[in-house]
Order: structure tokens, then sequence, then C-alpha cells
């Protein structure tokens, strides 16, 4: 249990680091890898959506056992990006920087489903369906 606190610690503080300033961004973005934003509502929500999870981390992190069936899902969140981002490379889509943060995704996604492994199932408590 020890090890999936880790993991998950890691990658919310990591993600909240990464993620957050892009909220602030946009412009940037825009300038340095065109085209241009032109639907924004996408960006922010990608943005939005990709902080929210950086807080489940979190709350994964505070107890691992029963958020455990979270872990999945934390792991197609970062399997997404992951396998995405080389196909979009090899395409000629995004810009080869863009690996980087897909391998580290994809690292964290390894772990997330080590620490899914490696962590028990919650037993059922009293009056609970087994």
């Amino acid at each position: 249990m020890a090890f999936a606190r880790r993991v998950f610690l890691v990658a919310g503080v990591y993600g909240l680091m990464v993620i957050t300033p892009q909220l602030f961004l946009e412009g940037k973005t825009s300038r340095d890898f065109p085209p241009s934003i032109t639907h924004p509502e996408f960006y922010y929500g990608f943005v939005g959506t990709a902080l929210a999870w950086q807080v489940a981390f979190l709350v994964i992190a505070q107890d691992p056992v029963r958020f455990r069936p979270l872990m999945p899902a934390a792991l197609i969140e970062k399997g997404v990006f992951g396998a995405a981002v080389p196909v979009l490379h090899l395409q000629g889509r995004v810009p080869g920087l863009m690996l980087v943060f897909a391998g580290i995704d994809l690292v964290l996604g390894m772990l997330f489903l080590v620490a899914w492994r490696r962590t028990r199932p919650a037993s059922p408590t009293v009056g609970q369906r087994l």
C-alpha cells in the first residue's frame, strides 16, 4: 500500500505542477505550437479534466485500498495520452517535445498498474454485499 500511496502522490503533485500553468498559457501555446487554438472550449476542457484527475490521484494516494476501484480509470487517463501522442507525432501532427510528456504518462500508467496489482481489494464490511 505504501507503494501505491507514493506513486499516486508523486503523479498528482507532478501533474498539478505541469498542468496548472496551462490555464494561463492559451495564447503562448497558440504561438509556440501552431496552428492557433480555434476551439478554446476543447483546450480548457482538456486542461480542466486533466487537473481534476490530478486531484483524483491525490485522493487515491490518501487511501489506496478504499479507492482501488478508481485505479483502472487512472490507468486509462494516462494510457490514452501516452499512446495517442506517438501516433500523432508519426503523422507529423504534434512536435517531438510531446513525446517526453507521453513517455512520462506511460511510465506513470505502468506504475499505476503495478500499484493496482499490489493493492489488495478492500474486504467487505458488515452489511455490504459480497
